[in-house]
């Protein structure tokens, strides 16, 4: 278990790395990691190259955009509703969400059915990429150059340049078939340029970016719906007080974009939630000008670690912080004690379309189902990339 300990200092200040964007880019180690699967992309690149993609990419993620998709997410809480139906008896109910939010992140990236995207492939390509890929190198840690091996990572190649190229063919396909419908995140891709410049994304642009909302858009929001099943069955009342509302309000039916307003307690379950286990667990930052945190001296080269999983458990921060009480939201946290999206400029694009994707398939599970634990089977946080559940999160499901 990651527990913070009491003896821990007042956290550094994150506004730091907001007023000193420049002097805090992504870490050497992160780079190192991420950029063999999503190139420089948006959640990589740094300066001018960032700015540009940033503006960019904007309008796909603006309040219309995101509830315009939310059928997607309706269709895709329905569908994991029949699966877990048809479970005989416990459940790892992260494949099941890791199956849900993957449905939601490649329906709402390649959508038409044109048949050039290949879930499957794509799929078991991230899950060799996060179990390979993502795991810390000590050659990352020492910032040895990319272009050395690393060991361990070596079979995953093969799988990245398949995931790679089964995006170039979707994209090609999709410029030569316009999509008929309701425009989706490819769509808004292609069309997008900075409002500044006029500057458009190239192909291999727009496959990195692509590539990196398909691996960052389903696994933190599967991983945030896993968590907060795994303390809905820990904590009985709260789920009865969940499905009481979801029910009064659902009425049998599952829950749409125009609900997510409607479903407060819902919402505070996925807030303290991604307090108590935030999929990304921490921020590392490489400084690149001499500082002082916390009365220590950083100095050029240095490696920042912002633990966004201590931050959130500070007993400073917070009152009784390993407790699980979603009615701590009823009050706005403060501006840098709950960071589960990060902040500032680089604040997570997706965090409106992860926080109402989450909140519509909980809703709409909880209004169907009873979710009791798995006696011996509590699952252990590991951080790999995120915050990964170690030995699954299984839990008995029954119908309401």
């Amino acid at each position: 278990m990651l527990h913070p300990t009491q003896e821990l200092e007042p956290p550094a200040n994150p506004e730091r790395f907001k007023e000193r964007v420049e002097d805090y880019p992504k870490s050497t180690t992160t780079k190192l990691i991420l950029e063999p699967a999503i190139g420089d992309s948006l959640f990589v690149a740094e300066g001018a190259h960032w700015r540009w993609q940033r503006r960019a990419a904007a309008p796909a993620f603006s309040s219309r955009n995101v509830e315009a998709l939310a059928p997607v997410m309706t269709a895709a809480a329905e569908a994991s509703c029949r699966r877990i139906a048809a479970a005989q008896g416990a459940l790892d109910i992260f494949e099941e969400t890791v199956a849900a939010t993957f449905e939601v992140i490649s329906d709402v990236t390649f959508s038409g059915g044109e048949g050039a995207f290949d879930r499957d492939g794509v799929h078991q390509a991230i899950d060799a990429y996060i179990a390979q890929t993502a795991k810390v190198s000590l050659m990352d840690v020492m910032g040895l150059p990319a272009w050395l091996p690393r060991p361990g990572r070596l079979f995953a190649g093969p799988g990245l340049k398949r995931m790679k190229a089964i995006a170039d063919r979707a994209i090609a396909t999709r410029a030569e078939r316009p999509h008929v419908g309701v425009p989706d995140l490819l769509d808004l891709l292609l069309g997008a340029s900075d409002p500044e410049t006029g500057r458009a994304m190239n192909r291999d642009e727009l496959r990195d970016n692509l590539l990196t909302f398909i691996v960052a858009g389903h696994e933190t929001t599967a991983l945030t719906l896993a968590w907060a099943l795994y303390l809905m069955a820990f904590d009985p009342d709260w789920q009865e007080r969940a499905a009481a509302e979801s029910q009064a309000l659902l009425q049998g039916r599952a829950a749409t974009a125009a609900d997510v307003a409607h479903l407060p307690v819902t919402t505070r379950i996925v807030n303290e939630t991604l307090r108590l286990y935030p999929p990304a667990a921490f921020l590392s930052r490489t400084a690149q000008a001499a500082d002082r945190l916390c009365g220590r001296e950083v100095r050029p080269g240095d490696t920042v670690i912002l633990p966004i999983y201590a931050l959130h458990r500070h007993h400073l921060l917070w009152d009784r912080p390993d407790g699980f009480d979603p009615d701590r939201f009823l009050q706005t946290p403060d501006r840098y004690a709950f960071l589960p999206f990060g902040a500032g400029p680089r604040i997570c694009i997706g965090a409106s379309f992860a926080m109402q994707e989450a909140v519509i398939i909980l809703a709409t599970l909880l209004s169907r189902f009873r979710f009791r634990r798995v006696p011996g089977r509590d699952p252990r946080p590991r951080m790999i990339l995120t915050l990964r559940p170690e030995g699954g999160v299984w839990l008995t499901a029954r119908p309401r």
